[in-house]
């Protein structure tokens, strides 16, 4: 029997890149953990999120959000607001959109074999409940 790989968390995943320091970690994964439920069914090791900004609290900053998953494509998000932590929200919104997304187009829900073998194994009474 095999070991459920532990979920990702934005608190294990998230890294800073440029603009940011070590020490603006903290305040970001606070303002970020709502994404915690999106990234639970994507293991941690082989979830990463890369936040940077470009020419911060300048009036063209740029805020950017990477995540990377094992078998997906990055999924990058983006903003020019000018307050730093609306940009930041602005990015996690973004990405929890793009993820959902992500998610329904890889998954097959209109798979009628699939369903078909689903409500074969709820009906089958020599199977334990």
């Amino acid at each position: 029997m095999s070991v459920a790989a532990e979920p990702a968390t934005v608190e294990q995943c998230l890294r800073t890149g440029g603009g940011f320091s070590q020490g603006d970690l903290n305040w970001i994964a606070e303002q970020f953990v709502t994404l915690d439920a999106r990234l639970a069914s994507f293991p941690a090791e082989t979830t990463a999120l890369e936040i940077s900004v470009k020419d911060r609290a300048a009036k063209g900053q740029k805020v950017t959000l990477e995540c990377f998953i094992a078998g997906r494509r990055t999924i990058v998000t983006t903003s020019g607001e000018e307050d730093l932590h609306a940009a930041l929200n602005d990015v996690r919104d973004d990405l929890r959109r793009k993820l959902d997304d992500s998610k329904t187009k890889q998954e097959p829900r209109h798979n009628r074999h699939l369903r078909a073998g689903l409500t074969d194994l709820e009906q089958d009474p020599e199977l334990p409940a």
